[in-house]
């Protein structure tokens, strides 16, 4: 009953994550390249305002690309260092 919904569910979850890794595959240094250009993008069009979000967002995109790359790609997750406030 339940069970098999659960069961489903993490079924359909590993599928997204064999996705995930299918799609990056190998890329991760050109997908955290291309976030970090949106990054720099959204700070110049604002004026460094939001840059702490910008940045916080970025190493939390880049941490999703580790996983799903299977944390293949060495430092990966500080390419733009730890957020400032």
């Amino acid at each position: 009953m339940s069970v098999s919904v659960f069961d489903e569910l993490k079924g359909k979850a590993g599928q997204l994550k064999d996705k995930a890794a299918h799609l990056v595959g190998g890329n991760a240094d050109k997908l955290k390249d291309g976030v970090g250009k949106a990054g720099d993008f959204i700070d110049s069009k604002t004026g460094g305002k939001y840059s702490g979000q910008v940045d916080g967002l970025q190493a939390k995109v880049a941490n999703l690309i580790d996983r799903a790359d299977g944390g293949n790609t060495p430092g990966a997750a500080t390419d733009k260092g730890s957020p400032s406030a």
